[in-house]
């Protein structure tokens, strides 16, 4: 099922957005617990300082009530007690005879509730405990009992009404209700803000991206300033860039020095063809045109191969025969091969030393030896010597191949496999072949997961071509 691009943004939610509503959830937890926190301390504190006027309190009942003469004295001196009451309207005691359980004294209806309500305490006396009253109401009290001046006992529960702190406790309850909503929606807006904020080298990241086009790859994000998260992912993205810029900067010289190398032996094919149409000829001029023709066709179709075989090279798509080589052999017979075309130079070619077989293409590999043999021939002084070098080197064979003559530019030395590169420009194609033939090695080289690198001084150029001698896991084919 489709779904619509805006929908499904929508959907998602932007970063900013996502940060608020995580901020706002994790504000309504931390809310939570501190609200829960902040209860259960103040419920404590209240509790406590209830404790403590409790405490006040009985310490003042018991004086009094054993300073009493008798029991009987104490409901016809009620107004010894006044001291007790003062600024405390909260308080309610009651005195029991604990032999008879009669009620001496009851100082409010409440009071008499209380001896009910304090009655499961009486296995823990001069400790305070919570009771209810019939209609709901919550007290705290303390029960006990103390000698009167003859001796006699009296039994007190002494109670406070917690209704105020009851009310204190509702009324925080109530204020961090009505004030949690604002200070969430506070954190969400301020959350909001500083995402955004945050976000906006994401943006820059963003425009940036859209900017880009083939004209405008030269562009990179400006690492100063940026938060230390961002410095990594801007530095892998100037990066690609580079890469892109690089990628496409070489593919544009690739067409212009493709068409450029079509160009000529098209031109040539034309304007062979053009003359020989000119005007009448005969059977032998036409075969001579079409013989010409035929040989740039050849070197074409020869040029088309080349590129198609270095760009399945490339994109790890040329298939291999591996089978096991021996580097010696195939060299020598590449010498062979090519000593007519040294000879007429003057050149020599020696092939020395030796290597265990390689699993590699057989027809690959001499092509590569050719192609790096042939080069050195056409680059070698005459009358100079080209030197195969056939060497191992732990799981590693190399191939050298080393000629005498003039030596490359250290600025070419990075190029020499490129395509269609030419170290003397001015040289013709004929002199100085299509350009392909090192770009080819570094192809055959990739395929069969070896390496080919050059170095140059002194007169004298080596190429060293290096190929694994156990096979590799990557590499394609049968044995």
């Amino acid at each position: 099922m489709m779904v619509d691009t805006a929908t499904g943004m929508r959907l998602r939610g932007s970063l900013a957005l996502r940060i608020a509503v995580a901020s706002v959830l994790f504000g309504i937890v931390v809310a939570a617990g501190t609200v829960a926190v902040g209860y259960w301390n103040l419920f404590k504190q209240l509790d406590e300082r209830a404790m403590v006027e409790m405490q006040g309190r009985r310490e003042l009942l018991v004086r009094l009530l054993s300073t009493t003469p008798s029991l009987a004295g104490i409901g016809d001196s009620k107004e010894r007690f006044a001291d007790l009451f003062f600024g405390h309207d909260d308080l309610h005691l009651a005195l029991l005879e604990p032999g008879t359980g009669r009620l001496i004294a009851v100082f409010s209806d409440v009071a008499g509730q209380s001896v009910n309500g304090l009655g499961h305490a009486k296995a823990a006396p001069n400790t305070m405990h919570a009771w209810v009253t019939h209609d709901g109401r919550r007290y705290s009290g303390w029960h006990g009992s103390v000698a009167v001046a003859d001796g006699g006992r009296v039994e007190f529960y002494l109670s406070i009404d917690r209704r105020r702190d009851a009310a204190l406790l509702a009324g925080f309850v109530k204020s961090t209700l009505l004030a949690l909503p604002l200070l969430l929606a506070l954190v969400a807006v301020g959350a909001g803000f500083v995402a955004r904020t945050g976000m906006a080298p994401v943006r820059r990241f963003n425009r940036l991206a859209a900017s880009i086009g083939t004209q405008s790859l030269g562009q990179r994000v400006a690492v100063a300033g940026l938060p230390s998260e961002l410095v990594d992912m801007a530095t892998e993205f100037n990066g690609m860039l580079q890469r892109i810029d690089a990628g496409y900067q070489q593919l544009e010289a690739f067409s212009g020095d493709l068409a450029h190398e079509m160009r000529t032996p098209v031109a040539t094919l034309l304007g062979r063809t053009q003359v020989a149409l000119s005007r009448g000829r005969s059977v032998n001029e036409l075969r001579e045109v079409m013989e010409g023709n035929v040989e740039e066709l050849e070197r074409l179709s020869a040029l088309i191969n080349d590129m198609l075989f270095i760009a399945r090279a490339d994109h790890d798509a040329a298939p291999i025969q591996a089978e096991p080589i021996d580097l010696a052999v195939q060299a020598r017979r590449v010498a062979e091969y090519l000593s007519l075309i040294a000879d007429e130079r003057g050149v020599t070619i020696q092939v020395l030393g030796d290597a265990p077989p390689v699993p590699a293409d057989r027809l690959l590999i001499q092509r590569a030896i050719t192609n790096l043999v042939s080069n050195a021939i056409r680059h070698s002084v005459e009358h100079g010597k080209v030197v195969i070098e056939i060497a191992a080197n732990g799981t590693t064979a190399s191939l050298e191949v080393v000629n005498e003559g003039q030596a490359i530019a250290p600025e070419h030395l990075d190029r020499v496999f490129d395509r269609f590169f030419r170290a003397d420009p001015g040289r013709s194609r004929d002199a100085g072949g299509s350009g392909l033939g090192l770009a080819i090695v570094r192809s055959i080289a990739r395929v069969h997961q070896g390496s080919i690198a050059v170095r140059s001084g002194d007169g004298h150029t080596r190429f060293v071509l290096q190929l694994p001698m156990t096979p590799d896991r990557g590499q394609r084919g049968t044995t």
